[in-house]
């Protein structure tokens, strides 16, 4: 799995794009990354995380999303996720999680925030 952390201008989210698997051999990296961010010097709490090119997902990689949505919210931030794939999307759907972790059709909008373009 790639990890790439896209530093937000002026305040905004910092987007985390992810491509490849995300799964028991990975969701680790991703903790990683999550967990430097909100640590950082000058920490984000407010992260936007890019599943354009997510082509698979596992419950370990669903349990990371939950898990670090949970302390941006404790810290006053947000975590949301933006740009499922179509298996994604339905997965998030299956699971539930949309009604936990907001999601977005485009970074756009996720980025915007605000109901247009989330997912249900």
């Amino acid at each position: 799995m790639r990890i790439t952390v896209a530093e937000s201008p002026a305040g905004g989210a910092t987007v985390v794009k992810l491509a490849g698997e995300l799964g028991v051999d990975t969701a680790g990296e991703l903790a990683a990354a999550l967990e430097k961010l909100l640590r950082h010097p000058n920490p984000t709490n407010r992260i936007v995380i890019d599943l354009t090119l997510l082509g698979f997902c596992d419950s370990i990689g669903l349990s990371t999303f939950v898990d670090a949505h949970r302390r941006c919210a404790a810290s006053g931030g947000y975590l949301a996720l933006a740009a499922p794939s179509p298996f994604m999307h339905k997965l998030l759907g299956v699971v539930g999680l949309t009604r936990q972790v907001p999601a977005y059709a485009t970074v756009a909008s996720a980025l915007a925030g605000g109901e247009e373009g989330r997912l249900r």
